[in-house]
């Protein structure tokens, strides 16, 4: 028996739907599995704070509490690591969220790139145990360059969305679209210039980060 147009139109329409259906669960689960892995990355870095060893010689298993206090102030550079890399984190997320808002479609090459990003930021955790026990030039640079790797990454994923409205609403306004890529790009210049500073004085290079916290504040308010 043949279909009448009408019912013909139907099911046109219902296959419609269960596409859009589908695109929609995709996108889901693309910023889920992101908002996993940035959740994952910040609790790996709490792991990393430990006191430097057990108990000390003579003290029968057991820290006294002058020694637990001493231990526990011992290791304000892993305080200080572990509050640097959380925050970054927390404003790299804030970045990948507000541009999945505007994000509508996404295909492979989306994909991949945000597969990068998720990437190196897991990649964190380890830059963050290794400035935390050696705040020299070294690590200080290394950091550094790892961060700026994440807020390039994020510029590119952006450029790629927005160019000829690929991924994005064509309605979305220009202000939306020049801020979220010049934020992640001012980000990585300010990791830029920390390098250069960091060839001076290492631990002015990581309180120049600070000014990361302002620029994404203003980038992400409504």
């Amino acid at each position: 028996m043949k279909k009448s147009k009408s019912q013909m139109q139907k099911t046109e329409g219902g296959a419609s739907g269960a596409h859009a259906e589908h695109d929609e669960l995709g996108m889901e689960r693309l910023v889920f599995f992101s908002d996993a892995v940035f959740a994952i990355a910040v609790t790996l870095l709490a792991l990393e704070i430990r006191l430097p060893g057990g108990a000390l010689p003579g003290s029968e298993g057991t820290l006294t509490e002058a020694q637990l206090l001493a231990q526990l102030t011992g290791i304000w550079q892993k305080y200080l690591a572990y509050a640097i890399s959380f925050l970054v984190i927390g404003m790299f997320w804030m970045g990948h969220h507000r541009k999945f808002r505007f994000i509508k479609r996404y295909n492979s090459s989306l994909i991949m790139l945000n597969l990068l990003i998720l990437m190196v930021i897991a990649f964190v955790p380890f830059t963050s145990s290794v400035i935390s026990k050696y705040p020299d030039r070294v690590a200080t640079v290394f950091y550094a360059l790892t961060m700026m790797l994440i807020a390039l990454l994020m510029a590119a994923l952006w450029g790629y969305a927005i160019w000829h409205n690929r991924l994005v609403d064509p309605r979305l306004d220009a202000r939306q679209r020049r801020r979220q890529m010049i934020t992640p790009l001012v980000t990585a210049l300010i990791f830029l210039l920390s390098i250069g500073i960091a060839n001076f004085n290492a631990d002015a290079a990581k309180y120049f980060w600070i000014l990361i916290l302002p620029v994404t504040l203003y980038a992400n308010r409504s």
